[in-house]
């Protein structure tokens, strides 16, 4: 029952972060793209990853904390893991310390930019954001892809 749990808030909070960064990327940039001047862009991007990484900074620690336990619930421990969830602990180890990255440099660079009124500071903060989000939204992925593949891989 306990694991049930876990289990169900681990997948919850993954769905959350690398679903989060999915739309964000392949759908709400592109379709700003088309219908929105470069400020109000900016402004529309600034609100949504406002709101976004809030959901991340509940999301991230409870699929960490989600994770080790059911290594110790399921299988006693690191050592008693298939290689594929040490794979997939170390690409969510990865993606936070990403996600960390980004919040505390491009995202805390492109909110004062956005504050001081200086759009190109803001612009290439936001493209920087952009590529970081890229970068945990494909490991974000292969997480997802080895939680399937993984079990059968071995």
């Amino acid at each position: 029952m306990m694991s049930d749990l876990l289990l169900a808030l681990h997948l919850l909070g993954a769905v959350l972060w690398v679903g989060g960064m999915g739309f964000a990327l392949l759908v709400l940039r592109p379709a700003a793209h088309e219908v929105l001047q470069a400020p109000e862009r900016l402004a529309l991007a600034q609100a949504a990853f406002r709101r976004f990484f809030l959901i991340v900074w509940h999301a991230m620690p409870i699929v960490l904390l989600t994770g080790w336990a059911l290594f110790f619930l399921w299988h006693g421990g690191f050592a008693g893991a298939r290689w594929s969830l040490h794979l997939m602990h170390l690409l969510g180890l990865i993606m936070a310390l990403v996600f960390l990255a980004l919040f505390f440099g491009p995202w805390g660079a492109m909110r004062r930019a956005m504050a001081a009124g200086d759009k190109p500071s803001a612009a290439r903060a936001l493209e920087s954001i952009r590529k970081l989000v890229l970068v945990n939204l494909i490991m974000g992925l292969v997480v997802v892809a080895f939680s399937g593949v993984g079990r059968i891989a071995g």
